[in-house]
């Protein structure tokens, strides 16, 4: 199931960027990953098809992920960004009890 991405760039800090990650089918749960240089891959955000949600500690209270089901589309509402959130971005979902990435966006906060 192909996931198209979309929506990285270049914010300064404490500026907001949207990312979204769009399916060809409609998928179960969905979500982000991200990688910074020399880190470990982290878990960002996860939202279900009823819409529960999960988010790293690290941006609790600043992104928001939703769906629209509709569009088979999640979106990633990055708020407040700090050079720490710098990294390249991975949406991911479900479907048929397998996991498909899309390509990476790469998001740079930096004034």
């Amino acid at each position: 199931v192909p996931l198209q991405a979309s929506g990285g760039g270049l914010v300064q800090p404490r500026g907001s960027l949207r990312l979204s990650c769009a399916a060809s089918k409609s998928i179960v749960s969905m979500g982000w990953y991200r990688q910074a240089p020399g880190k470990q891959r982290e878990s960002v955000a996860t939202i279900t098809t009823t819409g529960s949600t999960i988010y790293a500690d690290s941006v609790k209270g600043r992104f928001t992920i939703s769906r629209d089901n509709a569009q088979n589309t999640v979106y990633l509402q990055m708020n407040s960004l700090k050079p720490d959130d710098t990294a390249v971005y991975y949406c991911w979902g479900i479907y048929n009890f397998r996991t498909y990435w899309g390509q990476g966006t790469l998001v740079t906060v930096s004034s």
